[in-house]
């Protein structure tokens, strides 16, 4: 059994990696339905948390049955980082994760995310601060290192761990790959093997099949995965890859009509938790991953992307189930 402290998280965990406007309570409930392990929030500022912002607030909010859950901060300030571990604790997560992988501009030139990857006898305090400012467990996500040459993991790895941190998320890329190229585990591999380290080390990079994630398993023995971008518009990736590492069992793709009844059930959460218009906003990255694979999909796509409303988004979805041969 895999521990996060004293959570357990399974055998093997699958967890649902934080994406910014992606992960949210919606659509975590929705991946553990189809066997996520572990979920972890879209990233939150600390900034935002100290200013009780309403959009940071909304991030935290879970429901009982996304545990084991994990509410993740990223910031600049130590000082910050740790009034907001402590906002973020009052709200009941299991731990608290720390973003130190981030690799978008925004963010890395505030000197958050990835940023800290260049400095890091910083990243480590602030680790450790944190990690002193509350009773719950304390994680960390980050990259390689800052480039090619600058390929620090192993390194980075052991002091995060010497500070308190109890589990260690580690992204196959550099920061200055941001999410180009391929993903070298490698690396993650050295970190897992390196007989200093004792926290679980869960690797993270173009984990899209149940082959693949086996693959990442035995190759270099990670305590865990994390599933980002393959899980966009696509929530039962968690069951195909959990039915692989079980028994290498190859499960179909679900049918349109039950992809339909997915996205509709994702729509009325997403409703129910934000309001329309921030539904129709930010539901329009995912329609491509719902219908991935079906033929005639793309001017539907154009539909659903351009709806002004959620009634028209429930014609088109008539439209495409019309179309389909029975099922």
């Amino acid at each position: 059994m895999v521990r996060i402290g004293q959570i357990e998280a399974g055998e093997f965990p699958v967890i649902l990696a934080p994406m910014e406007d992606v992960t949210d309570s919606p659509f975590r409930s929705i991946c553990r339905d189809f066997g996520a392990d572990v979920l972890i929030t879209e990233f939150i500022a600390a900034e935002g948390l100290i200013r009780d912002a309403w959009k940071s607030r909304i991030k935290m909010q879970f429901e009982p049955k996304e545990r084991p859950i994990g509410i993740q901060i990223f910031g600049a300030n130590i000082d910050s980082m740790k009034k907001a571990a402590e906002a973020a604790e009052n709200e009941g997560p299991d731990f608290i994760d720390l973003n130190f992988g981030c690799p978008v501009r925004k963010i890395v030139m505030k000197g958050g995310g990835a940023a800290l990857l260049q400095d890091i006898p910083k990243m480590t305090a602030m680790a450790g601060e944190v990690v002193k400012s509350t009773k719950l467990p304390v994680t960390a996500k980050t990259r390689l290192g800052w480039d090619e040459k600058h390929l620090e993991i192993v390194e980075i790895a052991e002091r995060l761990q010497d500070v308190g941190i109890q589990a260690i998320s580690i992204h196959g890329r550099t920061r200055t790959q941001l999410y180009g190229g391929k993903a070298d585990w490698t690396l993650i591999g050295e970190v897992k093997n390196n007989p200093r380290m004792h926290i679980p080390v869960f690797g993270n990079g173009d984990i899209d099949t149940g082959p693949k994630a086996k693959e990442m398993k035995d190759r270099y023995g990670v305590d865990g995965i994390l599933i980002g971008r393959a899980a966009v518009g696509n929530p039962w990736i968690f069951a195909e890859v959990k039915a692989f590492l079980a028994n290498d069992k190859i499960l179909s793709p679900p049918s349109v009509s039950n992809r339909i009844k997915i996205l509709r059930l994702h729509l009325e959460k997403s409703l129910a938790y934000k309001g329309e218009r921030a539904t129709l906003f930010e539901m329009r990255k995912l329609y491509s991953g719902y219908f991935k694979g079906i033929a005639g999909f793309k001017p539907y796509r154009m539909k659903l992307v351009t709806a002004g409303s959620l009634q028209e988004i429930d014609s088109v979805l008539a439209e495409i189930q019309e179309i389909q041969p029975h099922e």
